[in-house]
């Protein structure tokens, strides 16, 4: 049987993983091959399924964050893809 401490740390630990799942997603968005910069982006704004649950194990609020995201978007702080070379 766990004590309160160990379940709280199992917890804590728990947030974090999926806190890094999610800080990954951001960090392809942002700075990755195009490819996954979309797919990505995809996850990020458009997933209403997975994202969702994996806020919530990460102690976060999707719609909150989806907000923040997209300022970062409108800002030009997002995906820093290379321009695409015409000709």
């Amino acid at each position: 049987m766990y004590s309160m401490v160990e379940m709280h740390t199992e917890r804590l630990v728990e947030e974090r993983l999926w806190t890094a799942v999610i800080a990954r997603a951001v960090q392809e968005w942002v700075s990755g091959p195009l490819r996954t910069q979309r797919e990505a982006e995809n996850y990020l704004f458009n997933d209403d399924q997975d994202f969702p649950k994996v806020c919530l194990a990460a102690g976060l609020d999707a719609k909150a964050l989806r907000t923040k995201l997209r300022r970062l978007r409108v800002s030009g702080a997002g995906p820093t893809a290379a321009p695409v070379m015409h000709g």
